[in-house]
């Protein structure tokens, strides 16, 4: 029964959080660094993340949450663009989004039920520098590949303000940072920079 809730809460949080990072592209209050992440890879693993953390003790409930969120978010924010705007246009994009969501997706999940409920400092740290890491990720991919200034820096304050906002100790901080910066950096290479050149 319960993982039946988490599946149902994280489906539609994530449908919700879809609309949403679709509409803020619109909003004009919001400044352009934080608008152009706001429709990011890294804002949409937060989803998952929390939908592990919140809906799930058991490692395969978390998964399930996670991907479920992602899912959501996916559908949401196509959904939304192809309905509340004018079309989504080539339906590759979609199907790339949620490949990457059924990856992405079960990670962050389990990645949020560890910083919540593990029972061990370095596990915390780890599941916490997962979510940290991504951000700094695309912040690498945004000041090295794409040369926007403005978000790389947006990204990569999001990135050290994780740890000692989230993390419980001051151990526990400064092992998150280090492993984030880390993630951060083994994730470019042996993600976004074997893409660039494919793409290239």
């Amino acid at each position: 029964m319960i993982g039946i809730r988490a599946t149902a809460g994280a489906l539609s949080g994530g449908l919700l959080l879809g609309i949403l990072t679709n509409l803020a592209q619109g909003w004009i209050w919001i400044p352009d660094a934080w608008g152009q992440i706001a429709n990011s890879g890294a804002v949409w693993s937060v989803a998952a993340f929390a939908a592990g953390s919140l809906l799930a003790k058991r490692l395969p409930t978390a998964a399930v949450a996670g991907l479920c969120a992602e899912v959501g978010l996916v559908v949401g924010y196509y959904g939304y663009a192809e309905f509340g705007r004018d079309g989504m246009g080539d339906l590759s994009f979609p199907l790339v989004w949620l490949a990457l969501a059924c990856i992405a997706g079960p990670l962050f999940g389990i990645a949020g039920s560890w910083w919540r409920h593990g029972c061990t400092t370095g596990r915390r740290a780890i599941g916490l520098a997962a979510l940290a890491g991504v951000f700094g990720m695309e912040g690498i991919h945004y000041a090295w590949t794409l040369h926007y200034h403005p978000q790389a820096w947006a990204c990569l304050t999001v990135m050290v303000l994780i740890p000692p906002l989230m993390a419980r100790s001051h151990k526990e901080k400064a092992l998150t940072l280090a492993a984030a910066v880390s993630f951060s950096l083994l994730a470019y290479t042996a993600i976004m920079f074997p893409l660039n050149h494919i793409s290239a």
